[in-house]
């Protein structure tokens, strides 16, 4: 190995490392304050670092919260696809998990976080506007479209129900706004809700079994 590689790795890693604690204090603020009260220079007091050198990592608020949503997304997506490509297990069975999985603890940390940008109409333009973001979640929905289209084929599901409906409701199960409501207000644990919600979903979408003559 050259003796100027050994210097530069070293060097990136303390730069990822300094990265990911900006991250992880820019979301705890963000959930304590909100993303309008939340500031530059609290997170760099935090993190014990000059504000200019957060922004040598991110050129502004609204880039730390985008990369806040990229790595939690790309995250949630390594987890669904480890599911989906679980050997021995049914469509159900898989989807049963992932909805058990936005339901978790990773989901109920960052709620009142995503709660509340999703109720900033600037922040969702802002959103919107990240090419990356859109990616991500298109990765998602087809993954989730697959697994549908392999329970029809498998004669789980109704195979008369377009898969861009089944998809359509059951991203509806994991909204923001209905986890606010169950857990945050009705004091619902998640992994109830997600039992609760996985037995009407699947029995809306299961195919029906005729009797033979």
């Amino acid at each position: 190995m050259p003796p100027s590689t050994a210097p530069r790795s070293w060097k990136e890693k303390q730069r990822q490392e300094r990265e990911a604690l900006i991250l992880q204090t820019a979301e705890e603020v963000f959930c304590e304050k909100g993303y309008h009260e939340t500031s530059i220079d609290e997170i760099a007091a935090r993190v014990g670092i000059a504000k200019g050198t957060v922004y040598l990592h991110f050129p502004s608020k609204e880039d730390l919260l985008v990369a806040l949503f990229r790595r939690d997304t790309e995250q949630v997506i390594s987890e669904v696809e480890a599911i989906a490509s679980s050997p021995g297990c049914s469509a159900r069975e898989k989807l049963e998990a992932i909805l058990h999985l936005l339901y978790g603890e990773l989901f109920k940390k960052r709620t009142r976080l995503f709660y509340s940008i999703y109720n900033s109409p600037e922040m969702r333009v802002l959103l919107e506007k990240k090419k990356e973001m859109g990616d991500h979640w298109g990765q998602l929905t087809h993954c989730l479209e697959e697994l549908l289209a392999q329970g029809q084929a498998a004669g789980e599901f109704d195979p008369e129900l377009p898969t861009s409906v089944m998809l359509s409701l059951f991203l509806n199960l994991v909204s923001v706004r209905g986890y606010e409501r169950l857990v945050g207000q009705e004091g619902l644990a998640p992994a109830e809700v997600a039992r609760y919600l996985a037995r009407i979903y699947f029995k809306g979408i299961a195919a029906e079994h005729k009797p033979s003559c």
